[in-house]
């Protein structure tokens, strides 16, 4: 199975562990094709690293492809922000892209409480695997 994941590039290393975890039980996990470039950055440069892929790069059409190769997509959701489960203006995005291509949404941790498109992710029939990364391969 190919799996495209989806998440802040805040978490650059937990979707390398992730990955490993798929390639390690015969599947491909794609995070962003530059997830590299964010290991061991701190959380701001992160942030100034990731306008700078999504402007003069083009990261969100080619993270596009990724999903549109892939058998599933799942979202890294951990908690930011104080938020539990939090899912992020781009893998939102990311999460309509797989809808509007009929991939299956995978959650990893539970629907977040999000004022305004909280509905939206539920509307979308994500599966919540609850940390478990084996669910997906079910």
């Amino acid at each position: 199975m190919n799996i495209a994941l989806c998440h802040s590039m805040q978490y650059a290393e937990r979707a390398e562990e992730v990955k490993r975890w798929y390639a390690a039980h015969g599947h491909q996990a794609f995070p962003s094709s530059t997830n590299d470039q964010y290991l061991g950055l701190s959380d701001n440069e992160k942030e100034t690293l990731k306008l700078d892929e999504k402007y003069h790069h083009d990261a969100i059409r080619v993270h596009y492809a990724v999903i549109e190769k892939s058998d599933a997509i799942l979202v890294l959701n951990y908690e930011k922000y104080g938020i539990p489960g939090y899912v992020g203006g781009n893998s939102f995005l990311e999460m309509g892209f797989a809808y509007i291509l009929r991939k299956p949404i995978f959650l990893l941790n539970p629907i977040p409480h999000i004022p305004y498109y909280e509905t939206e992710i539920i509307a979308m029939r994500p599966t919540v695997i609850d940390g478990d990364l084996s669910r997906l391969l079910a």
